[in-house]
Order: C-alpha cells, then sequence, then structure tokens
C-alpha cells in the first residue's frame, strides 16, 4: 500500500502544515492543513485512497475551499484598513 493511501499520512502532514502556520501567519498554509486532515479522514472513512488523481484533486477543491473561507471570515473587510498608532521601535 502507497503512503498517500493511509489516512495518518495526511493527517500528519496536516498537523505539520497546521504547524508550519503557526510559525509563518498569513491563512496560507491553514487551508492545505484542513484540507490534508479532511482528506485523511476520508480516506480512514473508505471513501477516498485508491485513485491518486481523485485524491488531489479532493485536497485542493477542499483546500481552496478552506482558505476561501478563511480570507473571508479573518481578511481586511471592505474598506477597512491596517493603520497603527505607534510604531514598535519607538522608546
Amino acid at each position: 500500500m502507497e503512503y498517500w493511501q493511509q489516512g495518518w499520512v495526511w493527517v500528519v502532514a496536516g498537523v505539520v502544515l497546521g504547524v508550519l502556520e503557526m510559525l509563518i501567519p498569513g491563512f496560507v498554509f491553514l487551508g492545505f492543513a484542513i484540507g490534508a486532515v479532511i482528506v485523511g479522514a476520508l480516506i480512514w472513512i473508505g471513501i477516498l485512497g485508491h485513485a491518486l488523481p481523485l485524491t488531489l484533486l479532493i485536497f485542493a477543491a477542499v483546500s481552496v475551499v478552506t482558505w476561501l473561507v478563511l480570507r473571508r471570515v479573518m481578511g481586511v473587510r471592505h474598506g477597512q484598513t491596517k493603520h497603527w498608532d505607534r510604531d514598535i521601535n519607538e522608546n
């Protein structure tokens, strides 16, 4: 059995991507992390696992949808700008 057919590999990849998101914030890796965990769960349930192209397609679709939802919920709102009252380099 190939590694990509095992659910735990996808879940571990999701955890690693989640840790990367903690180190490099910006909701870039978080969508991929959630996508990998969902694919891992689908493999464990038995829905996925035999066709690599289908597995990668599901992973990509879930990752993109998750990223878009996170961007919508957590991102800068329309008309909102970021501004700072104080520079962190000032004493």
